[in-house]
Order: structure tokens, then sequence, then C-alpha cells
């Protein structure tokens, strides 16, 4: 008893001295503010703000990973920034200015080393999770003298990082397994690949492309069989639209054994087959649509525009491949995130200065987060899964 009475005092002192209150990090989560150079720290079940962090930079194209553990987050900046912040705490670790222009990042299979893609200077720089001391760094230098920018950096297994060189029209995949002694192998992609991604078992990289209709796609488990487009002239014999926001392939779906796609330029919904990769239909949607989003059950995929058309939202159910469902959250809707098991989905509202609170099997509006010109929604859940 006087022993269980000593630690219920420590208990009680520790509390009284301002210690982080005890919470569960795959609970937790953050939202990019991109004007303000803020973050607000968010709990996914109270479906509540606790926290707002400022002093991060340029955050007007910003994306964030997490550590294996969910504490702590890794903010990649527009600025070059690459901050650490600790989501117990709510406060900044450590932030470094790591290059020029960047636009995303992402960390290794074992939780060792975090990779910054950078438009500018071209190229990967990797940094201890730990420390953010730079192990290496690998320039994106496709011919003589001439640097790309790289986008889609996607984490896959054993240290290996995959990336696309927009200007070089190449997939680079790097070996960190010695993070200070990176080695590199070298793929052809297409024209302009403008963002990327592994699939969820980590097995392919995926890039899409913007200087022509088609995917690139690579076999991360049988690189020797090299790279191969999927997807072909998939707008042949069509009228392109302008095209007012690049779709990002990040928020692909894949549901039902099947993968859907963005179609650049066009008011559609690509789908292809999980294994053979053949197009297999497609559905017609509000807009250009912009980011293509599975609940994590695969039951629904949840589709955001471009301008003119985005304040408004698509739902589609994958077993009628019809669009069952449209939504308006606010003005300028930039980003969704499930959480983990999807019975709710967060919505950003960019212009409205909101956070709007779906449940996924109603469409009922049940709550909603003040925000300064939110953009990314980012859940600690994240920190399990392959490729993001």
């Amino acid at each position: 008893m006087r022993k269980l009475l000593a630690i219920a005092s420590l208990v009680f002192l520790s509390a009284c001295a301002g210690q982080p209150q005890l919470r569960g990090t795959v609970d937790l989560g953050l939202i990019i503010e991109r004007a303000s150079g803020h973050v607000t720290l968010v709990n996914t079940t109270t479906k509540s703000a606790y926290a707002r962090i400022e002093g991060l930079g340029d955050l007007s194209h910003a994306s964030a990973v997490y550590s294996r553990d969910g504490r702590y987050a890794y903010i990649f900046g527009r600025d070059g920034g690459l901050t650490k912040i600790d989501l117990l705490e709510a406060r900044i670790v450590k932030r470094i200015i790591q290059a020029g222009n960047a636009i995303g990042g992402s960390i290794s299979q074992d939780g060792r080393i975090v990779v910054a893609q950078n438009y500018t200077p071209g190229g990967i720089k990797a940094f201890d999770a730990q420390t953010l001391e730079l192990l290496s760094e690998v320039p994106a230098e496709y011919a003589p003298g001439q640097f790309s920018k790289v986008v889609g950096l996607g984490d896959a297994q054993g240290g290996k990082f995959a990336y696309a060189l927009f200007e070089g029209g190449e997939i680079w995949v790097t070996d960190f397994s010695d993070p200070r002694k990176p080695k590199t192998q070298r793929f052809p992609a297409g024209n302009q690949p403008y963002d990327g991604l592994v699939t969820p078992d980590g097995r392919y990289f995926m890039t899409g492309l913007y200087g022509e209709d088609g995917v690139a796609l690579l076999d991360l488990w049988q690189m020797d069989q090299g790279s191969r487009k999927i997807l072909s002239g998939y707008g042949r014999g069509e009228e392109k639209l302008p095209v007012y926001k690049m779709p990002h392939l990040r928020g692909w779906a894949m549901a039902q054994g099947q993968a859907w796609l963005p179609a650049i330029g066009r008011h559609e919904v690509l789908i292809a087959d999980g294994k053979t990769w053949q197009e297999v239909g497609r559905v017609k949607v509000k807009g250009q649509p912009v980011f293509v989003m599975a609940r994590p059950d695969g039951r629904q995929v949840w589709v955001n525009f471009s301008f003119p058309d985005y304040s408004e939202i698509q739902v589609i159910d994958t077993l009628t491949k019809q669009v069952v469902k449209t939504l308006a959250p606010g003005k300028a809707v930039l980003h969704m995130e499930f959480t983990p098991r999807g019975e709710h989905v967060w919505v950003s509202s960019r212009d409205d200065n909101k956070v709007v609170i779906y449940d996924t099997a109603t469409f009922e509006k049940i709550g909603e987060i003040p925000a300064q010109a939110p953009s990314g929604i980012f859940f600690a859940s994240r920190a399990a899964r392959i490729g993001l």
C-alpha cells in the first residue's frame, strides 16, 4: 500500500509540474495552416484541436510524415524547411532549412532516416530522424550539368525510396541501407512525370505524366524488368481541358482490387485493374479531380476538384461505380483525410478558414474546427503505412 501511495504521489506531482497530458498518439494528427506558418494539432476521437504551433515558415505547399511510434511529425515546407514536432508536448523539437524550394518528403521503413525531395537544388537529401543531421544527398542530375525537380517521393521496403524527375523524365530508386553511401538505379518514365506513389503493399511505384496521357509503372520487387507505361492514350480523340491545378497521385484510391486515379484535364476518374493495370472503367465527375481517395474499407471513393469546382466533393460508390453524393463543405476544398477506420472524413476549406468533419455512412456534418487557410490534414495513423 505504501508503494502504491508513493507512485500515486509521484504521478500527482508530475501532473502539477506541467507534464504533458497523456494521450494515445494514433488518436492525433495535424492541420497545415498554409498562410500563417502554423500547424494545429488535433484529436480525432474528440474531434477537437488541442494546440497550435507557430514558426514553421512557408507552408504554401507542405506535407507531413510520422515517426514509427507516431509521436513525432516531420513537416516539409515550401521554403526548404524541415521541422520536427513533438505531438505529445506540442512543441517544435528542431527546425532546419535544407533547400531553397521543397515540396515534400518521406520516412524510411525502419524510421531511422527522413528524406526530403527538392525543387531547388533538384535532388533528395537524407537526414537522421532523431537529430536531423544531414547524412547524404543525391543530386537529380539527369544529364551533365542538368538538374531536375524531384516529385512523388515514396518509401519502399529495405531502406529504398522511389521518386520521379520532372524535367528528366525518369524514375529513380535510391537505396539508403547505408545512409551515408546511397546507391541509385534509373529507369525511363515519360514526358514530365508530375507526382508519384508507392502502392500500399510496397510493390509498385507509379508516376503520372503531365506531358502525355498515361502513367509510368515500376515493379519494385522485380526492378530488373524495368518500367512500363499503363493507361496510355486515355484521352485520345478528346479535347484536353485547361489544367488549373495538378492532380495528386498521392491521394489515389485502391478499392475492390482496382486503382482509382485522377485523369489530367478531364472530368473523369479512371479505374484500372490492380493486377493487369489495364483500364476497366471510368466515372464521370463534376470537375477535374485533384485528390481521389478511398475510405479505408474501399467501399467509397471521395473526390475533390480544381477551380472552378473546388468548393464541392463527390462520393463514388465502388460497387455501383456511380456518384452517390455531392457535398459543399466550403470554399476551396484542398484536402481530405479519413480517420483510421474510415467512419469519419476531415475536409479542409481554405477560404472559409475551417475543417469540416463528416460521417461517411450518413454524409452528415458532425463537427467543425477553425483553422487559418487550412490545406493538408495528416493523421498519425499514417506512421504504420507504406508510402505515406
